[in-house]
This record gives structure tokens, C-alpha cells and sequence, in this order.
């Protein structure tokens, strides 16, 4: 029954939800469709709301709020083009198991199936990229449909999801009372799964274990380590899920994603137990689904994941356990040891392949990306927080750059150009005191460089890494490979960078040789602003194995044979 002394508008009830749950930022790009959300905003100071330059932009930094601190990233864009925008921030948080709720504004419910102005059918629209989509029609119902969407967005496999706003339910007047805080849903391994678990363990002879995905925390990565320690375990992580693990550790082996150490793969594909905790053992992190057989792998596997779903729709393991990343690590670290003697070696071995492999190795250019990540990884300090965009530039930073804080890595394991800069806007608002740092091409670069603007007006203070050269190299490199010599579309011409970020007040400057790199980064550090360094690298420098002509060339070789 409504309750006449705690009437309040919609918006008013949304926004003390949101205070329910222990929202404390949000991003938004504002729009007429939720004025009576914001309304509601400007009185709940407790609430730091981030205004963006781009519905994509906002959505990008929500993900990656939620990605680095396990609770729902908060974003609000209008209904119609502004929905539309923000919808690659609902692609990566699904396909990273990020959670996120979008809060989308939508027509009056009297225009409804009319076309009217902007008008979308959102549950349809986001099906396809969130976990859950629904309307709120009445007031009264938003305490009840908010804490749903906290829940569906944490629990299990956490992920996207939308609420649709309709403009003259946040003016209604209701009478309700407000929901109690939302508990995250993780399932936990039963006493079965981790005898079997040791049972496999104790007789195996080359075990490995891969860490990825998400549900993570500090304390569970403390017990997974405690766990791998216990049993001297060699561990490598999946695809830009690095700081699931200490590298500086002497079990640390590497990761498994693009660009891999060959020596690894080969280590996984005659392990003879993979214990996957985490990861989905998607596209990236199983080679294009070559390093194990489907849906049968040769090699014994044990996969842990939070999702139930997950767990067989690809490669059935022998031992699958549904369960978040606290319970299983808890429940690992509590495990009685086996005996590792039988491979006790083979982690020193497999230690020593990493190390060779990550010796930086010089490639070409005046401007050689090696020599830019042996400065950093001598200069930045160990909990540095590393936001990367989607490109080749980025397989320096992901062989090259250690990391060894939890959480200190913020990438798209979807490949969503535009992320790295709102993304390293989040890390930098999250930890305003440990140094962020962005690896961004020229392309991804402007497609977020407007929030530029957003870093000055909020005081955030990241340092964004442009490789400027002058083409989507990714792109090309692909086009030298399957069509050498026939380059379309990929070629760039842009401004000057530098001066791009000083016309904003935020630092700038370009790098054009190895030795001035070293000089620039300290003034990038004592600027004590947002600053931009423009490195600009020659075209042959694809990645850090090959050179742009030999792809072209060895493409053409195979045209020939």
C-alpha cells in the first residue's frame, strides 16, 4: 500500500537507490529525457557525477569503474542517439564481465509506440549486449527494479545491464518504501570439487595454472597466490588479465593472449592438467580456439568460473566447479598440499622462458617503442595503473611491462578502439595517487580525445601515450597479410598532438627519438596535470616480433609457392 508521508518523484526514488546500494560516481552526458534524475543528482552531493563530452566516452569510463572496483559502474545518457552511442561501453562489459548499469532516458509513456521524438524500444535495442534490459513504468516499482539490476549486474557472471527511464515516470509521485542494499551472488566450490580438485593435482606431472576473468579481489588474488605458492604451481594469465598475478614472482610464466610467448603455448598444449580459474577461454586466450580441441580437450582441464552457463559451452572439462573468484581462492588456499616434486623443476624452467622472452629486444624507428618500455619499466612506480587501447602499439606494453598490483590493468579483452583515454580517466579518478599511465594509437586516440576536456574540469591527471604512426596499423598489418601491397583506408593524417592537448591546458609533447623519451616522461610526471606525450614511431614497426615489409613479403612468398 502506497505510503502518503514518503512520496517522492521517480527520480528522487532512483537517486536514493543509488544511494542505497553505495553509489558514490556516475557518468552521464545530459539529456531533457532525465531531468528529474538530475534534479534529483544535485542533491545528493555524496554522489560525484562526471560530466562527459560523449555517450560512448561515459559508458567506456562506467565500464571500467566497475571493471576496477567490482561494484556497478553508473552511466546516464538520453534516449534515441544518446542510447546509441553509449552502447560499445555495454559490448565491452559483457564481453568482459563488467558490472555496469546504464540508466537510459526514455519517452513519456503516453508517446510510446509512436515514433516519437528519439524514441527506441530499449529492451530490444540492448538484448543482444546486456544481461538484463527493462523498463520502469511505474514509480513505485523503481526500489524494486534498481535492486534487481544491482543484483543481475553482480552476481554470477557479472555484466551490463539497462534500465529504461521513461521522462514522466521521474515526475510521478509515489509512496514507497526504499530497497536494503544489494548483496552480490557468488556460488562457492563444494568439498567435492576440491577433493577431486587435489585428487587430479597430486597426479599430475605438468600442471599449469591460468588466471583470468572476473569476480576478483585483492584478498582473492592474496589466496590464489597463497595456493600457487602451496603447490608450486607455474602461473600464467589470460588476455589483459596480468594483475591476476605478481610477474615479479618466481612462478609467474606469462600470459596467453596475442603475441604470446611460444614457449608457453607450448608448455599448455603438453600440460597435463590446465586449471582455467576465471577466464571464459575465449578467442584471444585459447590462440582463435586452436590451443585446446572442441569441444574435447586433449589436455585434462579444470575450469572455474562464476557463470554455470559458461562452463561446458565450449570445452568440456573434466572438473568443472561454478563458482566466484573469493570462494574458489578461499577454498584453494584452505586445501591440504600435494607433493610438487614432480615439477618442481619445470617452474624454474618455464620462469627462465619468461625472462628470455620479455628481454626487450629492439625493433626500428628513431623512435623504438623498446626502448619507451625499458624507460617505464625502470621509471614508473610497481603500482602504476596501465589503461590500454585496442592496437598492435599495445604489444609492448602487454610483453614488456610487469605488473604486480591487483588491480592495475584496465584494457578491452573485446578490442573496443576509443577505450583507452576514459578508461585511464577512470583508473585516475579511482586512485588519484598511484601514477596511470595509457597506452593509445593515433586512431583511438581521437575517437575519445574530447575528454581531454573531462580530465581537466574533474582534475585528473593520467598520462596518455599517443603512438602516432600515422595509420591503423593493426588494420594494415592484416591488409599486408591477406593483400600485400594493396593498402586502402588505413592511412591517417594528423594534427599535432602536442599541441592538440595544450590547446585544453593539459600538457603536451612530442618524442620523436629514443633518447628524448626518458626527459619528456619526467615532465609529463611533474606536470601535475593531465598530460600527453606524442610518440611518433615509424610505420615498419608493427609489433614488437616483425616488421610491416616482412608481413608484406612473406605474404608474397606465399602467393608464389
Amino acid at each position: 500500500m502506497p505510503n502518503s508521508s514518503n512520496m517522492r518523484t521517480g527520480g528522487q526514488i532512483l537517486v536514493d537507490q543509488l544511494k542505497i546500494h553505495g553509489v558514490d560516481t556516475a557518468f552521464c552526458v545530459p539529456g531533457e529525457s532525465y531531468l528529474a534524475a538530475l534534479d534529483a543528482l544535485h542533491d545528493a552531493p555524496e554522489i560525484r557525477l562526471l560530466t562527459c563530452r560523449h555517450e560512448a566516452n561515459a559508458a567506456n569510463m562506467a565500464e571500467a569503474h566497475g571493471k576496477l572496483t567490482g561494484r556497478p559502474g553508473i552511466c546516464f545518457v538520453t534516449r534515441g542517439p544518446g542510447a546509441c552511442h553509449a552502447v560499445v561501453g555495454l559490448h565491452t562489459a559483457f564481453q568482459d564481465s563488467s558490472p555496469m548499469i546504464l540508466f537510459v532516458g526514455q519517452v513519456g509513456r503516453s508517446m510510446m509506440e509512436r515514433e516519437a521524438f528519439q524514441e527506441m524500444d530499449f529492451r530490444r535495442f540492448f538484448g543482444q549486449v546486456s544481461k538484463w534490459s527493462a523498463e520502469i513504468q511505474d514509480p513505485a516499482r523503481v526500489p524494486e527494479l534498481v535492486s534487481q539490476a544491482f543484483h543481475v549486474a553482480t552476481s554470477g557472471r557479472p555484466g551490463p545491464v539497462v534500465l529504461s527511464l521513461p521522462e514522466d515516470m521521474l515526475v510521478e509521485m509515489a509512496g514507497v518504501g526504499d530497497a536494503k542494499a544489494y548483496r552480490a551472488v557468488q556460488a562457492h566450490p563444494g568439498p567435492d570439487d576440491m577433493a577431486e580438485l587435489r585428487a587430479k593435482l597430486a597426479a599430475a606431472k605438468r600442471p599449469v595454472l591460468m588466471l583470468g576473468g572476473g569476480t576478483w579481489t585483492p584478498g582473492a588474488v592474496a589466496d590464489i597466490t597463497a595456493f600457487a605458492e602451496a603447490n608450486s604451481l607455474p602461473v600464467s594469465c589470460a588476455f589483459r588479465n596480468q594483475d591476476r598475478f605478481d610477474n615479479y614472482h618466481p612462478q609467474y610464466i606469462g600470459e596467453i593472449g596475442i603475441g604470446s610467448n611460444p614457449a608457453l603455448i607450448a608448455r599448455l598444449q603438453e600440460t597435463d592438467l590446465l586449471i582455467a580459474v576465471g577466464p571464459r577461454l575465449g578467442e584471444m586466450t585459447t590462440q582463435g580456439y586452436s590451443l585446446l580441441d572442441i569441444p574435447n580437450p586433449k589436455q585434462p582441464l579444470v575450469h572455474i568460473h562464476p557463470d554455470p552457463e559458461e562452463l561446458g559451452k565450449v570445452y568440456r572439462a573434466e572438473l568443472p566447479i561454478n563458482s566466484g573468484m573469493v570462494g574458489f581462492a578461499a577454498a584453494a588456499k584452505a586445501m591440504t598440499p600435494v607433493d610438487s616434486s614432480a615439477w618442481a623443476d619445470s617452474v624454474e624452467e618455464a620462469r627462465q622462458e619468461y625472462l628470455s622472452y620479455i628481454e626487450i629486444e629492439a625493433t626500428v624507428g628513431d623512435l623504438d617503442m623498446a626502448d619507451v618500455l625499458r624507460v617505464l619499466r625502470e621509471r614508473l612506480p610497481k603500482d602504476s595503473l596501465v589503461a590500454n587501447d585496442a592496437g598492435n602499439f599495445a604489444g609492448w606494453a602487454h610483453r614488456y611491462l610487469p605488473f604486480s598490483t591487483y588491480p592495475s590493468q584496465v584494457g578491452p579483452t573485446n578490442g573496443a578502439m576509443g577505450y583507452g583515454v576514459p578508461a585511464a580517466l577512470a583508473a585516475a579518478l579511482i586512485y588519484p595517487s598511484r601514477t596511470t599511465v595509457c597506452f593509445v594509437g593515433d586512431g583511438g586516440f581521437l575517437m575519445a580525445a574530447n575528454e581531454l576536456a573531462t580530465a581537466l574540469q574533474y582534475d585528473l591527471k593520467p598520462i596518455y601515450l599517443v603512438i602516432n604512426n600515422g595509420m591503423f596499423g593493426t588494420i594494415r598489418m592484416h591488409q599486408e597479410r591477406e593483400y600485400p601491397g594493396r593498402e586502402v583506408a588505413t592511412e591517417l593524417r594528423n594534427p599535432d598532438f602536442a599541441a592538440y592537448a595544450q590547446s585544453f591546458g593539459a600538457f603536451g609533447e612530442i618524442v620523436e627519438r629514443s633518447e628524448d623519451f626518458a626527459g619528456a616522461l619526467d615532465r609529463a610526471l611533474a606536470a601535475d596535470k593531465v598530460a600527453v606525450l606524442e610518440l611518433r614511431t615509424d610505420k615498419e614497426a608493427i609489433n614488437p616480433r616483425t616488421t610491416l615489409t616482412a608481413v608484406r613479403e612473406a605474404a608474397l612468398a606465399r602467393q608464389k609457392s
